[in-house]
C-alpha cells in the first residue's frame, strides 16, 4: 500500500539531513528541530501536561469508572509537533468546504420542505423517511438564512494516490453536535507559550478569533423579532463528556452557560432563570441532541432540555444553532449522495472527493462487502467515535465473523468502505519521533455567510499502525499550521 508523509518525502523517515527529503513547507521547522537539544521535546511535554492538567482540558470516557465509581476523566495527548499545510493547499481545502457546507445546507432545508431532490429521483426516499435523524416535527417550518448546520465539523483525510501523491477526501460530515474546536484552540495556545519562536520563524495564520467568528454566526441566525439577540451555549451539565468545551466557549463568547433545568417557556417565547428575574433567550448553540431537547415532543423522560422549546422554535421566536433534524445529512448512509447534492442545488463539480463508499442496503454492494470484509472498514450508519466500527485489515477471524452476521441481519444499517492509507505525520512518542497516521476537522460556519478560521483539528492515531484517530480510542490532537504564504 502507498503511503504519504506530511514532513517527509518517503518513508522511513531519515532525521537532520538539513532539508533534505523535506517538503518545502516544513523546511523551516525542520531546520528548527535539528537544532534543539535531545531532552527538548520530553520536558516541553511535561510542561504541556501538567498545563493541561491544571486548567482541566479534560474529557470523560462513557462507560470507564475509577476505583470510586465515578467517570474517569481524562486528557487527550497533545503531540509537540505541528501538521503543517501550505497555503495554497489551505485555499483549495476552503473553497471545497464552502461548497459541501452550503450544498448541505440546501439538502436540509429541501427534506423539510419542497423534496425536490427525491422527486429528481437523485435520493431515495427511504434513505430520509427511514433515517433516525429525521424529524417530521420540521416539515415545513422555515429557519432564518435557511440555515440548518451553522456549524459544522467535517473530517478530511489524505491518501496517496498512483503516483504517491497527496489527496484530500471527505471522510464525514459531522452536522449535530460536533465537536473538539476547543482542543484547536488550546493547542494554538499551547505551541505558542512552549515555542514563540517557532511563531518568528513561521507565517502562521491565527486561530484565536474563532469564538467571535461563532458567536457573530450565532447572533446573524437569530429570529428577526429582536434586533439585540441573547444568545446562550446549552450543555446537558458537568458530567457531559465534552463539558468542558461548553463552558469553554460560552467563557470565550462572553455568554451564559445554561442547562435545561434554567431555561422556561412563557407565552410561547424561551426564557432563562437569572439572578435579576426571568431574560429572554433568542438563540441556543445546543449541545444537547434532538431526542433531549423538549420532553414534550421528543423523549418525555429527558431532565436536559426544556418543555415547550419545540413550539418557540416553530413559532420562529428561537433559534437553535444547529437545527432539529440537521443531523438528517450527516447520516453516513446519506454521505455517498452529497456528491449529487452538490452539482443539483449548486451546479458545480465537486471539489473535495468522497471517499468510494458501498450501501450494504443494496444487494450487490452487500454481496461485495461480505466477500471482502478482510479488506475494508465496515461503519454503523450512525455510529460517532470510532465504535460500531470494523477495520477489516486489523480484525481477527472472529470479529470479522461477529460483523459479518450483523450485516446480514441489519444490512441498511451499515456502509463499507476501502480501508485507506490515511498519511502520516511526524509524532514525538515514546520511541522518538515516529509517523502516526493523522486527519483533520476544520470547523465550517454558516451563517449569512459561510466562513472558517485557517486550520482545524488535527487528530492523530497514537497507536502504531492504527488508523483509528479519535480521542475515545485513545487518539490524540496537533496543532495545525495554516501558513499565510
Amino acid at each position: 500500500m502507498l503511503k504519504f508523509d506530511e514532513m517527509y518525502t518517503r518513508l522511513p523517515y531519515e532525521f537532520f539531513t538539513h532539508g533534505a527529503k523535506i517538503r518545502e513547507h516544513y523546511k523551516i521547522y525542520d531546520a528548527w528541530l535539528a537544532r534543539q537539544p535531545g531532552d527538548m521535546m520530553a520536558k516541553r511535554r511535561e510542561e504541556a501536561e501538567m498545563i493541561f492538567r491544571r486548567v482541566g482540558i479534560t474529557f470523560a470516557v462513557y462507560g470507564e469508572k475509577d476505583e470510586e465509581g465515578a467517570g474517569t476523566e481524562r486528557l487527550i495527548p497533545f503531540d509537540l509537533i505541528p501538521r503543517i499545510i501550505p497555503a495554497g493547499e489551505w485555499a483549495f481545502l476552503e473553497r471545497g468546504l464552502v461548497q459541501r457546507v452550503t450544498a448541505l445546507n440546501r439538502f436540509v432545508h429541501d427534506v423539510y420542505h419542497a423534496q425536490e431532490i427525491i422527486k429528481a429521483g437523485l435520493v431515495p426516499p427511504e434513505q430520509v423517511q427511514n433515517n433516525a435523524q429525521f424529524r417530521p416535527e420540521m416539515m415545513g417550518v422555515d429557519v432564518p438564512n435557511d440555515i440548518y448546520s451553522h456549524i459544522s465539523g467535517i473530517d478530511i483525510v489524505r491518501v496517496p494516490n498512483a503516483k504517491g501523491e497527496g489527496e484530500y477526501y471527505v471522510l464525514e460530515d459531522n452536522l449535530r453536535v460536533p465537536s473538539g474546536v476547543s482542543y484547536m484552540l488550546e493547542n494554538r495556545k499551547m505551541m505558542m507559550r512552549l515555542f514563540p519562536d517557532l511563531f518568528n520563524a513561521n507565517r502562521v495564520a491565527p486561530v484565536a478569533h474563532y469564538p467571535d467568528l461563532l458567536l457573530e454566526t450565532l447572533r446573524a441566525s437569530s429570529p428577526a423579532t429582536t434586533a439585540e439577540p441573547t444568545v446562550v451555549v446549552l450543555t446537558p451539565g458537568m458530567h457531559n463528556s465534552a463539558y468542558f468545551e461548553h463552558a469553554f466557549l460560552a467563557q470565550q463568547m462572553g455568554v451564559e452557560l445554561v442547562e435545561g433545568q434554567d431555561l422556561f417557556v412563557k407565552d410561547n417565547f424561551c426564557y432563562m432563570r437569572t439572578t435579576r428575574g426571568p431574560k429572554r433567550v433568542d438563540v441556543l448553540y445546543r449541545r444537547v441532541d434532538d431526542d433531549f431537547l423538549d420532553p414534550k415532543a421528543f423523549r418525555p423522560s429527558s431532565t436536559l432540555g426544556c418543555v415547550g422549546l419545540l413550539d418557540v422554535y416553530r413559532a420562529g421566536h428561537v433559534s437553535i444553532c444547529n437545527a432539529i433534524g440537521a443531523g438528517v445529512a450527516d447520516d453516513k448512509s446519506i454521505y455517498a449522495y452529497v456528491p449529487r447534492m452538490i452539482e443539483f442545488y449548486l451546479g458545480e463539480k465537486p471539489i473535495l472527493s468522497n471517499v468510494p463508499t458501498y450501501l450494504c442496503r443494496k444487494p450487490d454492494d452487500l454481496a461485495y462487502t461480505l466477500a471482502n470484509l478482510k479488506d475494508l472498514v465496515v461503519k454503523e450508519v450512525h455510529g460517532a467515535g470510532g465504535y460500531g466500527m470494523l477495520v477489516g485489515p486489523a480484525a481477527s477471524q472472529a470479529e470479522i465473523e461477529d460483523f459479518r452476521q450483523a450485516l446480514l441481519a441489519n444490512p441498511g444499517g451499515y456502509i463499507a468502505q476501502p480501508t485507506l492509507s490515511l498519511s502520516s505525520c511526524p509524532t514525538f512518542v515514546e520511541s522518538g519521533i515516529a509517523p502516526r497516521h493523522i486527519d483533520l476537522r476544520p470547523y465550517v460556519l454558516a451563517g449569512k455567510t459561510v466562513q472558517m478560521v485557517p486550520g482545524g483539528l488535527t487528530r492523530v492515531a497514537l497507536k502504531n499502525g492504527s488508523l483509528v484517530v479519535n480521542s475515545s480510542q485513545g487518539g490524540g490532537t496537533k496543532d495545525t499550521w495554516v501558513l499565510e504564504i
